[in-house]
């Protein structure tokens, strides 16, 4: 959808929401999960993980605190689908070999009660 800017003022309202959008958004998210995306991602199933992880932070009410980004390949391709959590103190969490049920476990004790689901995890 497209916005007419016709006058000055416009610019300045548009402008304004705009800034009001960034700050509720960057005050909110908490957290930040990133689905690897790469071909060998895909290929193991990246797209249904990404589809389920999606469903189960709106389900838990916790899509409002979390960025869902997408990226390609992070180089472990025997570990996908992958998604790399990082909360709100910059720590970062490689979850591994994910699919749905492994998804649900990592949004209620991980995203939802804070507590690492630590058998998904890939050490590093």
């Amino acid at each position: 959808m497209s916005t007419r800017i016709t006058s000055p003022e416009d610019l300045a309202a548009l402008r304004e929401r705009a800034q009001a959008d960034i700050a509720l958004r960057a005050g909110a998210r908490e957290i930040e999960m990133t689905v690897h995306m790469g071909t060998c991602g895909i290929a193991a199933g990246a797209r249904d993980v990404l589809s389920a992880l999606a469903a189960e932070l709106e389900t838990a009410g916790a899509d409002e605190r979390v960025t869902l980004r997408q990226s390609g390949c992070a180089g472990l391709c025997d570990r996908e689908p992958m998604v790399t959590l990082k909360d709100k103190d910059g720590n970062v969490f490689r979850y591994g070999k994910l699919d749905g049920k492994r998804i649900h476990r990592v949004v209620q004790e991980h995203v939802a009660a804070g507590n690492p689901v630590v058998e998904f995890l890939i050490a590093e």
